[in-house]
């Protein structure tokens, strides 16, 4: 019987020194009951079941009328996080969301009604505007609910507990989300027109240094550079100072216009 050779699936981990990671989520979180879902994204895996990507393929497809619900947030007190959990090798990782709603009304009420016992999936907006899902196929998403009336100085609330087992932390999410006020495009910034920036749109570097592009919508670009005897750049958009000279950087979005990035490498005075 022949060998199996497994190769590995690890890569390095970059971080640039100063690049900015905004902690948090955006106000409004997205949510329908798994029910009301015919079609699910997939994971993108290789010949052995190993997930090789953190991006959903493909949108949700859910049944004829049906629409994704929201739910507007404190985003000051609410989180998502994730723990591995299990033994190899059927460790998994146990995604957890705490979703702070401001009110205790009637309709705030009612939450626990539909939320408590119903098998749903979330998909929330991180401040870099990236969408991610909590809840899958696989796993039962547990909801909870919690009111508080408040007291003195503490403010009434609402707050919505999720934990769902999944193979990674909260997949990224670039399809389609149908709601009631129409549809919203993750890979579009979540906007249907879509708002497309590069930032910065030029940068000095010395030789030797790199700097990574921050662009929104974080996903679907690709990247050239005009002279990469003075600046290349990778398909994350990091780019690498060379040597002494000037590039320009053609950041082109799948759905979007062209942006231009003009770099200028100095001489590392260092060597």
């Amino acid at each position: 019987m022949a060998k199996r050779e497994c190769p590995s699936l690890q890569k390095s981990l970059d971080w640039c020194e100063g690049m900015p990671q905004f902690p948090g989520i955006r106000r409004r979180v997205y949510y329908c009951n798994k029910n009301l879902i015919v079609a699910w994204p997939a994971l993108t895996r290789d010949e052995f079941g190993r997930v090789t990507d953190a991006k959903y393929n493909g949108n949700f497809e859910l049944a004829e009328g049906a629409y994704w619900q929201y739910i507007d947030i404190n985003i000051d007190k609410s989180t998502v996080t994730s723990e591995p959990q299990g033994e190899v090798p059927s460790q998994t990782q146990l995604n957890k969301a705490t979703f702070v709603h401001n009110g205790i009304d009637d309709a705030a009420t009612a939450a626990a009604g539909f939320l408590n016992n119903s098998d749903n999936v979330y998909v929330y907006e991180d401040m870099e505007g990236n969408f991610r899902v909590l809840g899958n196929d696989k796993w039962r998403t547990l909801t909870t609910v919690n009111q508080d009336q408040g007291q003195g100085t503490n403010p009434a609330s609402t707050t919505i507990n999720v934990e769902v087992t999944d193979e990674i932390a909260a997949p990224f999410y670039t399809g389609v989300l149908q709601t009631e006020d129409g549809d919203v495009y993750p890979s579009k910034g979540g906007d249907e027109s879509g708002s497309y920036s590069v930032e910065p749109t030029s940068m000095s570097i010395a030789a030797g240094s790199t700097r990574k592009l921050i662009t929104t919508p974080a996903s679907g670009w690709t990247f050239n550079s005009s002279n990469t005897s003075a600046a290349t750049v990778d398909e994350n958009g990091l780019v690498s100072a060379v040597a002494q000279g000037n590039a320009t950087i053609t950041c082109s979005h799948e759905d979007g216009p062209e942006v231009k990035v003009t770099v200028t490498v100095i001489r590392n005075l260092g060597t």
